[in-house]
């Protein structure tokens, strides 16, 4: 072969690693929520996770989009979407590994803090199918408020077998559930839904739903979270894909949704008609019905966001450190080392945070996650495009090529600042909930509080914050989600960090902001940090 052809300066591929214990950031985040009970499982799931299986899984259920199947040859409806088996695959170890509903059915203190590390964990291999498994665990939330209803189906949603045939969900040995719950009018203004519930004269609770749907997310799933306008007003319901009686219910799939992001999931475009639902919650109380299981997804989405961060720095240190400019290891370039530290202590307060707020709703800590829920979810989703853009820069033309798997993160990390709620929504809910709930504040700046006295800069922030939380005004809410995300940030890595951790993240986030990665003026200890990111 022609010497032309010779291959060096070239980083190896990152396989083999375990994907939990190379995270210190989230092994100690694991522990300090009271959850190191579950240390054997997270490493199963670490070394899974930077198997060749689990990324060829993944390479090949992006490579191989969701295919709408509307009708059987014989021209019957079926309205069926067919998966490439990878993705199958990946649904079924996720929730054999209890990353959907199983937590409910666990009775262990930090049983859901487990199940959020491991969505750190698994999230990078395929983020398309963490969809289905987020609005499974979600879904049960909302479900509490419909003991009856719930009764019938969260045997089969908490348990941790997959089963992804289309089948009635009596015939199955478990289940997973969807939403649609926006509509083409509407958007995140539920409240101009126009899809009709009209109460059925075969039982009480239920009803038959007829309209549009603009999203419905997994719509291979076997039951969906659905609102729709019923004689009492804006009412929530679950509604199967399969009757009791075994018949198809009246879901029709339209199109599948040619998305921006992940393209191994799929979302569809839905139409009812007289489809059979039952009642979650009052008539007229669909917004407040919901709420549990919106704030559970949030929560997915802060998880989500940390989990790509996490992703892109680490392809960006490992690229790094592999590949040779000017004479030395890129890694070792002045200007590379501050945008590498800059990304990892980004990443290690992301994980931080949504650690934090997993342990808030596996405690039962109900004010300080009413507040820190849209602070963490709006200020973490807003940071991955950037912070993906970074990671994928540092590997340069080879961070652009699909190959690297790189385009496919920055492809999906705008995505969770959209789901639940796009940014003035969730800035709107900080100020709502700081409004009608001084016991969320109080909870909140108690947990600033703890790390009082670690850093004058620290302090300082703090007092400012209390200033912004006098007056709550609508122009100003992105402004005051964004100090206190960035002050909580700042507490837990003083808490519990490495000093060059928080002091690098106080130094380039509140003393002296920067607004590029690896801008920043503070000096760190830049071995020390990366290490911390890839041993």
């Amino acid at each position: 072969m022609s010497a032309t052809h010779d291959v060096f300066n070239q980083p190896p591929l990152l396989r083999g690693g375990n994907a939990y214990l190379a995270n210190r950031a989230l092994v100690e985040a694991v522990e300090r929520e009271g959850a190191q009970w579950a240390s054997a499982e997270m490493i199963h799931l670490g070394a899974l996770a930077g198997s060749d299986d689990a990324s060829e899984w993944g390479r090949t259920a992006e490579a191989n989009r969701p295919v709408l199947q509307s009708h059987d040859r014989f021209g019957a409806r079926i309205d069926r979407v067919e998966y490439h088996p990878s993705y199958h695959r990946l649904m079924e170890t996720a929730i054999g590994n209890g990353l959907a509903a199983a937590p409910w059915a666990d009775e262990r203190s930090g049983a859901h803090v487990v199940r959020c590390a491991k969505t750190i964990v698994w999230a990078p291999v395929d983020y398309g199918h963490m969809c289905p498994l987020s609005m499974s665990y979600s879904v049960v939330a909302a479900l509490r408020a419909a003991p009856d209803v719930a009764g019938a189906w969260l045997p089969d949603l908490t348990g941790r077998e997959y089963d992804g045939r289309d089948l009635p969900a009596s015939e199955k040995s478990g289940l997973t559930a969807g939403m649609a719950m926006t509509e083409k009018q509407g958007g995140s203004d539920v409240r101009a839904n126009t899809t009709r519930a009209v109460p059925s004269d075969q039982a009480a609770g239920e009803y038959m739903l007829t309209g549009h749907k603009w999203f419905c997310s997994a719509p291979m799933s076997d039951v969906f979270l659905v609102l729709a306008q019923a004689p009492g007003g804006l009412t929530c319901f679950l509604m199967p894909r399969w009757r009791p009686d075994g018949t198809r219910n009246g879901i029709s799939l339209m199109r599948l949704k040619d998305k921006l992001g992940d393209r191994s999931n799929a979302s569809a475009e839905i139409e009812l008609e007289e489809a059979l639902a039952w009642r979650v919650g009052d008539e007229g109380r669909g917004v407040a019905t919901i709420l549990e299981m919106v704030n559970r997804t949030r929560l997915d989405c802060a998880l989500g966001a940390a989990a790509q961060m996490r992703h892109g720095v680490v392809e960006a240190v490992h690229h790094t450190r592999h590949r040779a400019a000017f004479g030395k290891a890129l890694a070792e370039q002045p200007l590379m080392r501050r945008v590498l530290v800059d990304l990892a202590v980004e990443s290690e307060a992301a994980t931080a945070a949504a650690m934090r707020l997993a342990g808030a709703y596996d405690r039962d800590e109900t004010d300080f996650a009413r507040l820190a829920t849209p602070i963490v979810k709006y200020w973490l989703t807003k940071r991955v495009p950037g912070h993906a853009a970074e990671a994928l820069e540092c590997l340069g033309g080879n961070g652009f090529v699909e190959e690297s798997g790189m385009p496919r993160l920055f492809r999906q990390s705008p995505l969770n600042g959209i789901w639940e709620g796009s940014g003035n929504v969730i800035c709107l809910d900080v100020l709502r909930a700081a409004r009608r709930s001084p016991e969320a504040v109080e909870a909140f700046f108690a947990e600033l509080d703890a790390a009082s006295g670690a850093d004058l800069r620290f302090d300082a922030a703090v007092d400012a914050l209390r200033e912004s939380f006098v007056e709550l005004d609508e122009s100003g809410a992105r402004r005051l989600a964004e100090q206190a995300a960035i002050t909580l940030e700042a507490s837990l890595l003083l808490r519990h960090a490495p000093a060059p951790v928080a002091d690098a993240f106080i130094g380039s986030r509140i003393a002296d902001p920067s607004l590029a990665y690896g801008a920043q003026a503070v000096e760190v200890a830049v071995d020390s940090v990366l290490e911390r990111v890839l041993p």
